[in-house]
């Protein structure tokens, strides 16, 4: 039995496990900077930058989903969902749509107006998984980004 919940700050070591696990299949390990002390900080202090949900089964965290609030000019409120992940022992339960419909649910809730994400290109199953839902693959915008080091 896999149940959904609201993070809370005792799930973020398991938190960033998963994020480290999800960094690793992605070949990008050394990409990841961000700490416990970090994300407890930015998560569970009196001004949340983000919002997560947890899945257990048999008392222990088998995936996450990491989100927040944003705005645009164009749509208003919307959700950026920044990560899904679920561990690889438990793709294929259900664990991700479960945290999926838990981030659409909290989107209706708070009204937005949309949700975002990004997938790579090559992530042919987090591909087929998205496209049971009613979203749309946007090939006209191109992400970018400035680094750290760059700031």
């Amino acid at each position: 039995m896999i149940s959904i919940r609201p993070a809370i700050a005792s799930d973020v070591s398991a938190m960033i496990s998963l994020i480290k696990e999800l960094a690793l299949y992605e070949k990008a390990p050394e990409q990841v900077i961000n700490s416990e002390t970090e994300m407890l900080k930015d998560g569970f202090d009196n001004q949340p930058l983000f919002n997560a949900f947890v899945a257990e089964k048999e008392n222990k965290i088998i995936g996450a989903a990491i989100c927040f609030i944003a705005y645009s000019t164009w749509k208003g409120k919307y959700i950026y969902l920044d990560d899904l992940i679920v561990t690889a022992s438990e793709r294929k339960t259900g664990a991700g749509t479960l945290l999926f419909e838990a981030v659409l649910n909290f989107a209706k809730s708070i009204k937005a107006n949309q949700l975002r994400w990004h997938v790579l290109d090559w992530n042919d199953s987090a591909i087929s998984f998205y496209k049971k839902y009613p979203c749309t693959f946007d090939k006209e915008w191109i992400t970018c980004k400035i680094e750290k080091d760059n700031l």
